[in-house]
């Protein structure tokens, strides 16, 4: 089938794009960066999905399956950026789906819009409303953006639709939110707490977001693989040293000292867990992840030591 994947040169989308490939499957990419030297099979078109340019792909190339992973996670952008490319994004890419006859739109998003919280349920469920913006209102844009994907399920009558929302993806391309966070020697914890952090190899994120997309499933999936890891072993098994801080004191320290910068509202997720439950996921994909935790560390632990050993 003709896939077209959205933010196709990011790291964890190239991998998506590649498992499509070898699968047999006919793959066009859209976004604003190149990706150089990419394979025989995937045609990439170098715009902004918001823009005329992307609409024509839509139209031209009538893809029949399109998975949306073009958006900000990173905090280095500005809001206003961040809201642009994540909820105004979303929506064209969903106007052009319906437009243009697309039979099934998949948006990959994030476990984290359940919210931290010290109150809530260990394991979240779909069920489960997305309370990010009350204690982490950096990732408004993301939350919306979701809700707004989530909608297409019952607006877009001829479309089937699948929002996943995935665990920290971790793995050798040492790219995505949770690399950033341990990409320094030191990571930082809330002096008291040893959260759970739901981590997956990214090998196994392209897996699922692979299956979501040949299954002809509808609906909001958690996606996850092996269980959850304190955050203070995360830390070791990746080769980081974890840093006690006290709660106070974390807004003075991050940025600096070797510490990664993260915005007020991330700090509630050193304090409390976001745990996902993707057995709705499995049961209707039959989908198993590969790679155990263990494994997903040590791969990201041994490319960082190598790349630093290029002085990459």
């Amino acid at each position: 089938m003709k896939v077209l994947i959205t933010g196709i040169a990011g790291a964890h989308a190239q991998l998506v794009a590649l498992r499509l490939v070898e699968r047999g499957h006919e793959v066009l990419g859209i976004d604003v960066r190149p990706w150089q030297g990419a394979p025989r099979g995937v045609k990439i078109f170098q715009t902004d999905v918001r823009k005329r340019p992307a609409a024509d792909v839509f139209r031209v190339h009538r893809p029949k399956v399109v998975i949306h992973m073009a958006t900000v996670t990173h905090f280095d952008a500005s809001r206003e950026q961040r809201y642009r490319v994540n909820l105004r994004g979303t929506q064209a890419v969903f106007k052009h789906c319906n437009d243009f006859g697309v039979e099934e739109a998949v948006f990959v998003g994030r476990h984290t819009i359940y919210g931290a919280a010290a109150d809530a349920p260990l394991y979240r469920n779909e069920d489960e409303p997305p309370l990010a913006v009350s204690t982490f209102p950096e990732l408004a844009d993301l939350v919306a953006a979701d809700l707004y994907a989530s909608r297409a399920l019952w607006s877009c009558k001829n479309m089937r639709t699948v929002v996943l929302r995935i665990v920290y993806a971790l793995g050798p391309s040492g790219r995505g939110t949770l690399a950033s966070f341990l990409a320094g020697p030191r990571v930082p914890m809330a002096l008291g707490f040893d959260p759970l952090f739901h981590v997956m190899h990214e090998d196994d994120a392209a897996k699922a977001i692979v299956l979501a997309a040949e299954s002809k499933i509808a609906g909001v999936f958690n996606i996850a693989g092996p269980p959850p890891v304190p955050l203070s072993v995360l830390c070791q098994a990746t080769g980081r040293t974890a840093v006690p801080i006290p709660e106070g004191m974390l807004p003075r320290v991050l940025g600096r000292f070797g510490l990664p910068h993260l915005p007020r509202g991330a700090l509630t997720h050193l304090k409390h867990p976001v745990v996902v439950d993707n057995s709705a996921f499995g049961e209707a994909t039959g989908f198993d992840y590969h790679w155990d935790e263990h494994a997903t560390m040590g791969s990201f632990r041994d490319a960082s030591i190598l790349r630093e050993r290029r002085g990459l």
